[in-house]
């Protein structure tokens, strides 16, 4: 199955003066704030060190309406809901504001892991089986239908929070209890083993991938963002049909 889809192409900007005065959108009410704060400082040194006047914004502490009267733009480095799932791309939409990333539709869909789920399915595309999980009634139908290893996992939430690969039946409460402790919705997924690789998107155009390799038991919050054992090879050891075949994906 194809997807037709619309892209529209942003207009470069060389001079940084023609960017105007940007909002750094960081930190906010999530579970992931203490991450944004580390992506959104990261954010202001880079655009700061190539001309362009930017300020921190965090919308726990000041109303979001300030941005339409004081910000030309905005740099969403929000993680998680309220900042990735569509509600602040619409309400800077409203208020008129142009922003970084995806729109209303594509964030809320894919912030959502059953939704992208049920969307990548509908196009064709292989996904892991999941049982959605509202208590310990579930658990054994979860694993009849799944088996183990299985992960466990919040619906809406990223930097792998909340998430725990179950090896035994007996670990299964405390992954739940893990998962609920951020959020109400909470499913079971097949484990899918194998590499894990990442591909960044510059001007439509796929950069070398990334072969990622946590000492841990997957690439998990603490994997991603505080240990120095998590490997990061590039080139990634792919011959150049695999990369290629990962680039055009």
């Amino acid at each position: 199955m194809s997807l037709l889809v619309n892209v529209v192409r942003p207009r470069r900007i060389e001079d940084p003066r023609a960017f105007g005065r940007v909002a750094v959108l960081q930190g906010g009410d999530s579970a992931e704030r203490e991450i944004s704060l580390l992506s959104g400082g990261a954010v202001l040194e880079a655009l700061r060190s190539r001309g362009v006047d930017a300020e921190a914004f965090d919308p726990r502490e000041r109303p979001i309406q300030e941005i339409a009267g004081e910000f030309s733009r905005a740099w969403i480095a929000l993680h998680g809901p309220g900042g990735e799932d569509g509600l602040m791309q619409g309400a800077l939409e409203w208020l008129g504001v142009p922003y970084t990333g995806s729109g209303v539709l594509a964030s809320a869909l894919t912030m959502d892991k059953l939704k992208t789920k049920l969307v990548v399915a509908g196009a064709g595309c292989a996904v892991p089986p999941f049982v959605l999980l509202d208590g310990e009634a579930d658990f054994e139908r979860a694993l009849a239908a799944i088996g183990l290893p299985m992960m466990v996992k919040p619906a809406s939430q990223g930097s792998s929070v909340g998430i725990t690969k179950v090896k035994t039946a007996a670990q299964l409460p405390a992954a739940y209890a893990a998962a609920r402790a951020v959020e109400n919705l909470v499913f079971a997924e097949a484990f899918v083993g194998g590499g894990e690789f990442t591909v960044a998107i510059l001007n439509d155009r796929a950069l070398p991938s990334i072969r990622i390799e946590p000492a841990t038991e997957f690439y998990d919050y603490e994997a991603k963002y505080f240990r120095d054992d998590t490997r990061y090879d590039c080139p990634s050891g792919l011959d150049a049909r695999e990369e290629a075949a990962l680039g055009a994906a």
